[in-house]
């Protein structure tokens, strides 16, 4: 049974996973390639796995900066590749996530919670995050990574394990201590960039920052749909 439902998390993030680098290629690749022209076209960023708050700031682990950046003489086969490769992993490890959630707690994930699942675990990866640390553009000011990457994971600790254990113990004291821990990290604060001066015109980063995680919300959605009617876990297999 274990192996079924390992190999049924990896389909459905790998499917999930492409689905979204179509959209990606669509929406996100054109805004990081304006981007990179206001740097005067010699600043690389390999943008192949981009947090996007899908991942700790800029740990190579991501979401939607994701996307292949389309060069002046066409597209960039081989970062495209390294986009689609690096986006799969990410789409197979957050699948992998969900149904170890699911399996250790005891919690079903079936057809007709599989979109609550997938909501939840883009709220906690990139929505909350993306409050104190929007996506990024290149170019943009950030503060220190270390502390973007501690205050992310925080973040999505705290608000994953808010929601499992509203999840798992239905009474007002949980209810009240989820809501406590989703808050605690913007009670906190998120680290500041020394200065908010940017070259970047400021609709095309609010535009970069909408498609960004508009591409991570459909591929949760569709991680959560896949695994609700391929794995249908409800523990009584």
């Amino acid at each position: 049974m274990l192996k079924r439902v390992l190999l049924a998390a990896i389909l459905c993030g790998l499917a999930a996973s492409l689905l979204m680098s179509g959209a990606q290629h669509l929406r996100v690749v054109p805004l990081i390639a304006e981007a990179e022209s206001f740097e005067g076209g010699g600043h690389s960023h390999d943008h192949g796995h981009s947090h996007d708050q899908t991942a700790a700031p800029e740990t190579g682990h991501s979401h939607d900066h994701g996307a292949a950046d389309n060069q002046a003489t066409g597209p960039d086969l081989k970062r495209i590749g390294l986009t689609v490769t690096a986006n799969a992993a990410t789409g197979i490890s957050f699948a992998l996530i969900l149904t170890a959630a699911a399996l250790l707690l005891r919690l079903p994930i079936t057809r007709e919670n599989g979109l609550i699942w997938g909501f939840l675990g883009f709220t906690a990866f990139n929505l909350a995050p993306a409050i104190g640390l929007p996506p990024e553009l290149p170019g943009m000011p950030a503060a220190d990574l270390f502390e973007r990457q501690i205050w992310w994971w925080q973040t999505v600790i705290a608000t994953g394990g808010a929601f499992l254990l509203m999840a798992k113990v239905k009474n007002l004291a949980a209810t009240v201590a989820g809501v406590a821990l989703i808050a605690l990290p913007h009670l906190i604060g998120a680290p500041s960039p020394v200065t908010h001066e940017s070259a970047l015109p400021p609709h095309l980063a609010s535009a970069y920052a909408a498609n960004a995680l508009a591409s991570s919300l459909l591929l949760w959605v569709l991680i959560g749909l896949f695994l609700g009617k391929h794995l249908n876990l409800t523990h009584k297999d």
